[in-house]
């Protein structure tokens, strides 16, 4: 009897070895990017006085100047845990904060846009426009974010469908739109009903306390060109009628998840629709990768949430084999790109 249960609690000890070790791995480690290595531009050696130029940080977090004035989307650093994203509660990270503005070689902006009000693109936002001087724009829910971070109100803006913001020689166009649909419905639900915030939002506080609000389309003129940043894989039929764009900023976080059926409709309503001579996927690196050193793909624990990740790049690849009309480039961490 005492041989049996020394057994079973080997037996035990072994299975939660290798649960941990599972675990670990799961939570650490990542799927590669899933975007063609080749695409990779590299940065500017030295930027032209006129020049438009662009740094990505990662997500949908772009900061734009032409030597006058620069601006950004998004602005977020923080990258929290998984496992603090499903259970816990999150709040801006400073220090992450503090890194990537100083990366990103900025102390000044304009303004902040928030494409939609999730915790990947909207949660640092206010506390970026407070250290920056920058106009906080978005929807009313992205509002709520900077008034529970006591961002004051005179540096939160609303914006409205289609109506043109003026930013230094920059012309901003937010364009309603539709955030990517996730397949699975219990995750559709929980990410994108009762889509406002109503009330300001104080951290810490749940990930899905960042409700989407409106997720938009932002479409840019400037004297040099003109592009379009698609935040997330979400369309509505016709949206972008009428908007042509030099540039396309393509949100492809979860594609590889969809039917085919749904990246062909998003291909059309976006790129198709605004013609660009030039397609830069975003949305496309790890929403709890580090935030230096090389892009990665999902953690290998999401894949186990999200079907089809493998699916995104092949997809990209047919649509530039099919459109050498396009070139398709994707940009570096923080180093500056000539855009025009």
């Amino acid at each position: 009897m005492r041989s049996i249960s020394r057994f079973l609690l080997l037996f035990l000890g072994a299975l939660l070895i290798v649960a941990f070790g599972a675990s670990a791995f799961l939570l650490n480690t990542y799927e590669p990017a899933p975007v063609n290595p080749s695409w990779r531009v590299s940065p500017a050696t030295s930027v032209p006085e006129d020049a438009v130029t662009v740094r990505y940080t990662g997500t949908a977090t772009l900061v734009f100047s032409d030597g006058e004035t620069t601006w950004m989307t998004d602005a977020w650093f923080s990258r929290p845990p998984p496992l603090e994203v499903l259970f816990g509660k999150i709040e801006p990270d400073l220090d992450a904060i503090t890194g990537g503005l100083r990366r990103n070689e900025v102390e000044r902006l304009a303004v902040v846009f928030v494409l939609h009000s999730h915790y990947d693109h909207a949660m640092d936002a206010p506390e970026v426009a407070r250290r920056t001087g920058a106009v906080l724009l978005g929807s009313e829910s992205t509002a709520n974010i900077g008034r529970g971070w006591g961002l004051d109100e005179s540096r939160i803006r609303v914006v409205a469908d289609r109506e043109p913001i003026a930013v230094g020689r920059f012309t901003l166009t937010p364009i309603e739109l539709r955030h990517f649909q996730f397949p699975d419905p219990a995750l559709r639900a929980r990410a994108l009903d009762n889509p406002d915030i109503t009330a300001p939002l104080e951290p810490p506080v749940s990930a899905f306390d960042y409700r989407v609000g409106q997720a938009y389309g932002l479409h840019v003129t400037h004297p040099k060109g003109s592009w379009l940043i698609l935040g997330s894989a979400g369309f509505v039929e016709g949206g972008l009628e009428g908007y042509d764009a030099d540039v396309v900023f393509l949100g492809v976080g979860g594609l590889g998840s969809q039917t085919e059926a749904y990246r062909e409709s998003y291909w059309r309503e976006s790129v198709d629709y605004a013609k660009p001579k030039r397609l830069i996927p975003i949305h496309w690196d790890s929403l709890t990768g580090p935030i230096e050193g090389p892009f990665t793909g999902m953690v290998r624990a999401a894949t186990l949430l999200s079907k089809g990740s493998d699916r995104l790049r092949p997809f990209l690849e047919a649509k530039a084999a099919a459109h050498t009309e396009i070139e398709v480039t994707t940009l570096p961490r923080y180093e500056p790109v000539v855009l025009f």
